[in-house]
């Protein structure tokens, strides 16, 4: 097997560093032990980006917020998807993951912080939120696992009941708040709907192949 290469280590604010590692042509982004997002499986995280566009309902001049680059797949489907008035808003907190899309991971970003509809904030999604009023059609966030703070404790704050409430006050009305997770967790989607969302939760593998493990998404509608 070919080994693992440690690319490099980026600090991440209030929490452990990530590493990055290629394997092949491949590469992995780890956090302690577990292994946070790799180009060989990445089928979940397109779903992420064309599933919520495809609840937008051809929306015109879409604005879409998505917490978390990560390694661009989520990005990338969603340009794919929106038109040319569209806006998308990137907040990544980790200045090493936009450091990586434009270095070693350049073949990967394949350009996509350079479309004109793109603008990239350095900084807590949270933050971002919590300043927005009827802002964004949908809000996409793939920070962590899952509903947890797994990167940094304070992530939590996005899951709570406040960070659901800011997140639905930044929504304009139908908005779309959309949150990625390794595994299901049932207890989340109900506090998706007493926060005022209709809720879906999709099961998608983590391949585009159609094979891999099972992700689950939660497309919550602000009703």
């Amino acid at each position: 097997m070919t080994p693992r290469e440690l690319i490099d280590v980026a600090d991440v604010p209030g929490g452990p560093p990530l590493r990055l590692f290629r394997r092949g042509g491949d590469f992995m982004i780890v956090l302690e032990r577990n292994e946070l997002m790799s180009t060989r499986m990445h089928g979940s995280e397109v779903a992420l980006g064309t599933m919520a566009c495809d609840r937008l309902a051809g929306r015109p001049a879409a604005h879409l917020l998505i917490g978390g680059y990560g390694m661009g797949f989520t990005l990338r489907a969603v340009l794919g998807r929106l038109g040319a008035d569209a806006r998308v808003t990137v907040v990544e907190l980790v200045p090493g993951i936009i450091a990586w899309a434009r270095g070693p991971m350049a073949a990967v970003t394949d350009g996509c912080l350079d479309d004109p509809r793109v603008t990239v904030e350095m900084g807590d999604v949270a933050a971002t939120i919590g300043r927005a009023t009827a802002t964004f059609d949908a809000i996409l966030l793939d920070v962590d696992n899952g509903p947890d703070g797994l990167t940094r404790p304070a992530n939590n704050g996005l899951y709570g009941n406040q960070g659901l409430a800011d997140a639905r006050k930044a929504l304009r009305p139908g908005g779309v708040l959309a949150v990625w997770s390794a595994s299901s967790d049932p207890a989340f989607a109900r506090q998706l709907q007493r926060a005022g969302f209709a809720v879906e939760t999709v099961r998608v593998r983590a391949r585009e192949n159609g094979k891999g493990a099972m992700h689950v998404i939660w497309f919550a509608t602000k009703r």
